[in-house]
């Protein structure tokens, strides 16, 4: 290995110095191409060096102009900040004018809220009290209304009961109800239904002219004292019962005394009185009980009367009937107000007056019931009120 060795190293040195030649031999040979090619392109290398010369001069140039252009444009973009920093300077003095003002204007502001605040509370705590008086006076105005409209519904019902009065009874309904209706009140409607159902059985009702009737009673009853009585009638003289009259004296002693006889003789006639009746009976009074039979005649007239306002019809009947047979049987019946009594007591006896009236009762206990809900919602509104 060692001799190998030995061998191969000569042949390495060899081989060296050979491409040590071979690239010295080429390196000769690049250096004479470069310098041909050298001296081939020297002209056309002076003109590229014009050539970048002349760009270089009108790069310069552009540069130059660009220059002077971003410096003008630079100037006056300077100049425009310039101007709106001057203007801005005095946008914000002035807004800082403005934002004093309006801080100014705020403060004032803020004071008058406050003070329209408490004017506010103010008013409220008024609009409060005035609520809770508009309540009360609303609560004691129902209360005042609903005493009214008992008062009107109880003059009703004893113009009903006592007095037979419909149409005094119709009248106090019609103000109830006008009352109620001015008041407007919803809560008052059942009220309003059950008195008008009322008003409509007192029109439907047969009214007898009361008054009319109390007013010929009383008539009747005041002409008591001036009927003259059977027993004192005078006979009337009929059409053939002529008085003859005393034959004129002829002037001798026989006429004189003719004369004389017929005057005693018509004196002693008039002492005889001879009278035919259609009674069998003739009512003969001593004037004190003729006195009498006047004033029970009136106080049966004033019976009649009142059963009339009671609308008692079968006591009413009755005491007319006998205040009739009274008449006829104690006075004279020829005379012409004795006559006109009969007729008007007879008359009158046939008169409707015991009517079956209403009683008003579902009204009253309508009204109780609205009476009773009032006071029971009375107390929580007076403590909220005074709350």
């Amino acid at each position: 290995m060692e001799k190998d060795a030995l061998t191969s190293a000569p042949q390495q040195n060899d081989a060296t110095s050979q491409e040590a030649a071979a690239q010295s031999t080429s390196e000769v040979a690049a250096e004479t191409v470069a310098e041909a090619a050298v001296e081939r392109e020297a002209p056309r290398g002076m003109a590229l060096t014009w050539s970048a010369v002349l760009v270089a001069t009108a790069a310069l140039g552009l540069l130059g102009w660009h220059w002077f252009d971003t410096r003008e444009r630079f100037a006056g973009l300077q100049a425009e900040v310039a101007q709106r920093l001057a203007s801005s300077d005095a946008a914000g003095g002035e807004a800082r004018m403005l934002a004093k003002q309006g801080q100014e204007t705020a403060t004032a502001l803020q004071a008058r809220l406050i003070d329209l605040e408490a004017k506010l509370a103010e008013s409220q705590s008024q609009q409060a009290a005035i609520d809770a008086l508009l309540q009360d006076m609303t609560r004691n105005s129902d209360a005042r209304l609903l005493a009214e409209i008992e008062q009107a519904l109880g003059a009703a019902v004893q113009q009903l009961q006592l007095a037979g009065n419909v149409e005094a009874a119709l009248i106090a309904l019609q103000g109830a109800d006008a009352r109620l209706a001015a008041a407007g009140r919803p809560q008052f409607l059942p009220l309003r239904k059950v008195i008008a159902r009322d008003m409509e059985r007192l029109k439907a009702l047969p009214l007898a002219d009361v008054h009319g009737i109390g007013l010929r009673i009383e008539s009747v009853a005041a002409a008591v004292d001036s009927l003259p009585l059977a027993f004192e009638a005078k006979p009337v003289a009929t059409p053939g019962q002529a008085v003859a009259a005393p034959p004129a004296p002829d002037g001798s002693w026989y006429g004189f005394a003719r004369q004389i006889a017929g005057e005693l003789w018509r004196e002693v006639k008039s002492l005889i009185r001879i009278e035919r009746l259609d009674r069998p009976d003739p009512a003969l009074l001593a004037p004190s009980n003729a006195f009498f039979l006047r004033e029970n005649l009136r106080l049966r007239l004033l019976s009649a009367r009142l059963a009339l306002l009671q609308r008692d019809g079968a006591v009413f009947r009755r005491e007319v009937q006998q205040s009739q047979a009274w008449i006829e049987h104690y006075f004279d019946t020829r005379a012409a107000p004795v006559q006109t009594a009969v007729a008007t007591l007879k008359q009158m006896s046939t008169a409707q007056v015991d009517l079956e009236l209403p009683s008003l009762g579902e009204s009253l206990t309508v009204l109780r019931n609205l009476k009773v809900a009032k006071e029971a919602v009375s107390p929580p509104m007076r403590s909220r009120g005074e709350s």
